[in-house]
C-alpha cells in the first residue's frame, strides 16, 4: 500500500521532533516543575476553603500546566502522603501542617532533607510549617553546617559536635536566640563544638485576625516578580519576632503589624544542593491563599525553587 505524502510528512516530522526534543537540553528544561503539595486537612480549613488549603494552591497551579505539574496529598493518605513514588517524582515540596506534626514519622522527615540536600527538591514551608518536621530537620541540618564552617579547616578534621536539644516553646523577647554554637580545644586535640539547635518559634502569636503590611526588601529576587513592594494581609495570624531559626541567606519579604510586631516573612535558605524557603502569612481560618498576592509569591516560589531540578 502506497502511503499519502502528506501522512509521510507527518510521521517523519513527529520523529524528528522526537528525536529533537530527546537530544535538546533546552527542550527537556521546559518540562513543567513537578509541585507536590501537602497538606494536613484540619477540617476547621473549611472555613475559609471550601475544598481545602492545599487544593487551593494546586487549582492555582494546576492554571499553568505547561509550567506545573501538581500533585494534591494528604496526612491521612497512605504512606501520610509521602511515599516513595511521591518524592521520587518531586521538584518542589510545599508543605502546611499545624495541628498534627508529631505525626509525621521522624524518618519520613529525615528522607526529606536528605532529598533536598542532595539536590532532588527543595522544600517550601508554609505558615505554621515552621514546627513541621521536615523543616525543623532542615534547619537543624543547616545549623550543623553553619556551625562547621565556622571552623578552620584543621580544627573540622578532628571535631565532636554535641547537640543541645531547644525548648520547644514561645520564648521571651530578653532570652537567647536559637541557634548558636560554641567551640573549644581539648587537650588531646580535638576541637569540641556545641551546637544549641533551633527552636524554630518566636516570642509571641495572637489569632485576632488584624491585618498585617508586608514589604519585598529584595525586589529583584525571583520570589518577588510582581509582587508590589508593599501590600497588606487583611486578616491573618500574629506571630512576634524574632524567629529562631538560623541566619537566611535571604530574607525576600518582612511583615509588620500595627502593635509594634514584626517578623521575617519570607526567609530564604541554602540546604545542601537545595533550597529552603518559608512563607510566613497564614492561618487556616482566612482565605489567604485566594488572593493574588501570596498565591503569587507561592507559584513564584515552586518556580524559582524547581527551576534548578530540570
Amino acid at each position: 500500500m502506497i502511503r499519502p505524502l502528506r501522512a509521510c510528512v507527518t510521521v517523519l516530522g513527529l520523529a524528528a521532533f522526537a528525536c529533537a526534543t530527546q537530544n535538546d537540553p533546552a527542550s527537556a528544561a521546559r518540562k513543567p516543575i513537578r509541585v507536590v503539595i501537602w497538606d494536613e486537612q484540619q477540617p476547621i480549613q473549611k472555613q475559609a476553603y471550601e475544598n481545602f488549603l492545599g487544593n487551593a494552591i494546586a487549582d492555582h497551579l494546576n492554571k499553568k500546566p505547561s509550567e506545573f505539574q501538581v500533585k494534591s496529598v494528604r496526612l491521612d493518605d497512605p504512606e501520610q502522603g509521602l511515599s516513595k513514588e511521591t518524592l521520587d517524582n518531586c521538584d518542589v515540596l510545599v508543605w502546611w501542617g499545624h495541628a498534627r506534626h508529631n505525626e509525621i514519622k521522624p524518618d519520613t522527615a529525615k528522607e526529606i532533607v536528605r532529598r533536598v540536600k542532595s539536590g532532588q527538591f527543595s522544600l517550601l514551608a508554609l505558615h505554621s510549617a515552621h514546627w513541621a518536621k521536615p523543616f525543623i530537620e532542615a534547619m537543624n541540618e543547616r545549623t550543623t553546617d553553619d556551625a562547621l564552617k565556622s571552623l578552620s579547616a584543621s580544627e573540622r578534621k578532628n571535631v565532636k559536635i554535641t547537640y543541645v536539644q531547644p525548648a520547644m516553646r514561645l520564648y521571651k523577647k530578653e532570652e537567647p536566640v536559637t541557634p548558636s554554637f560554641s567551640k573549644s580545644m581539648a587537650a588531646d586535640g580535638v576541637t569540641n563544638l556545641e551546637v544549641k539547635l533551633p527552636s524554630c518559634v518566636f516570642t509571641s502569636v495572637k489569632n485576632d485576625g488584624k491585618p498585617s503590611h508586608l514589604t519585598t526588601l529584595m525586589k529583584k529576587h525571583p520570589i518577588a516578580k510582581g509582587v508590589p513592594e508593599n501590600f497588606d494581609i487583611p486578616q491573618t495570624e500574629v506571630y512576634g519576632g524574632p524567629f529562631h531559626v538560623p541566619t537566611p541567606d535571604a530574607i525576600i519579604f518582612t511583615e509588620k503589624w500595627d502593635d509594634g510586631e514584626t517578623f521575617p516573612a519570607g526567609c530564604l535558605w541554602k540546604l545542601g544542593k537545595g533550597q529552603v524557603f518559608y512563607f510566613r502569612p497564614g492561618h487556616e481560618t482566612y482565605p489567604i491563599f485566594k488572593q493574588e498576592i501570596p498565591l503569587r509569591i507561592v507559584e513564584n516560589a515552586a518556580r524559582f525553587l524547581g527551576k534548578d531540578k530540570k
